[in-house]
């Protein structure tokens, strides 16, 4: 089939390898402007765009898809099918309705549960157990799409945002290779969202990020996991300037200690009070201009006492 391939990010890359491997003809690629990285504020190229390149296919990156002109360069690449994996624009209506096949996206959730920017974030941040991904039939409302298909896979209890994101990545790309051959030979279905279960997943900010120790250990626990690596959790009860937290561990012992309190900080971690009266032990932590690091390696150059 004739594709146009939108997406940008890592998580759009094992999608469209996908479809090379698979034999499809990928007429070109959108993807997002190389944006300024690091100290040096290098313009670096999308991961997606590095790929196509590699592959010679032809890459756009417009500043926008509502000014007529994207919509000019879809026309003269003519493409059966649009495939949309994390391309962080809304199409408008006439490319939505351009393609024989039709826009369909890739998305990582369970829809209609956390449609949005982040949904892999808020699955962990609210502690679920499982999640997915959902290959869906692109409508003017964000992720508001008839559903084809979806996978499942549980999360881990320990389990970051980092290894999900990888794991939903290529569960994306298996089931869009599926979802195509479906289109193709018209066994495709399609499932309208029930409305009554959407959820939503925001954009991320470091407002999330103070962790308060009132709340419960597991609660805590999970947001650590949820917003690795950007923008982390952080906490001002080590040392004298807030430090971010990568890891933590629920070490299902209790205290009667308040909420906040250092209990114990050596070897294994440092050791703090919730608010559930369990202790939440960190074990790794990054210091203000300092490197992440394992927390029993910053407590060599930090003593921290309990209490």
């Amino acid at each position: 089939m004739r594709i146009l391939f939108m997406g940008t990010p890592d998580f759009a890359v094992p999608s469209l390898a996908a479809l090379v491997d698979a034999g499809h003809e990928i007429c070109g690629v959108f993807t997002q402007p190389d944006k300024p990285k690091n100290r040096g504020m290098k313009l670096q190229a999308p991961p997606v765009k590095e790929f196509a390149l590699s592959h010679d296919i032809p890459v756009f990156q417009p500043e926008s898809v509502k000014d007529g002109a994207a919509m000019d360069i879809i026309r003269q690449l003519a493409p059966e099918l649009i495939a949309v994996a994390a391309y962080g624009r809304i199409l408008p209506v006439d490319i939505l309705e351009y393609p024989a096949y039709g826009c369909i996206n890739v998305h990582s959730s369970l829809l209609p549960k956390y449609r949005g920017s982040a949904p892999i974030h808020w699955a962990i941040l609210n502690g679920d157990e499982e999640s997915g991904v959902t290959i869906m039939h692109m409508a003017k409302a964000m992720d508001a799409g008839d559903i084809i298909a979806q996978a499942v896979t549980p999360i881990d209890p320990n389990e970051t945002v980092e290894t999900l994101h990888d794991r939903l990545a290529g569960m994306g790309a298996q089931l869009l290779t599926q979802v195509v051959e479906q289109l193709k030979n018209g066994t495709a279905t399609r499932t309208p969202q029930d409305e009554s279960k959407v959820t939503y997943a925001p954009m991320l900010s470091r407002e999330l990020s103070p962790l308060d120790w009132n709340r419960t250990a597991k609660q805590l626990h999970d947001q650590v996991r949820g917003l690795i690596p950007w923008p982390a959790t952080t906490t001002d009860i080590i040392g004298d300037q807030p430090v971010k937290v990568f890891q933590t561990e629920q070490t299902g012992a209790k205290t009667q200690a308040a909420p906040g309190t250092i209990v114990a900080a050596d070897k294994n971690g440092i050791d703090v009070a919730c608010g559930d009266g369990m202790i939440l032990r960190i074990k790794q932590l990054q210091a203000q201009g300092g490197k992440r690091m394992a927390a029993a390696d910053y407590l060599r150059g930090h003593p921290v006492h309990a209490g």
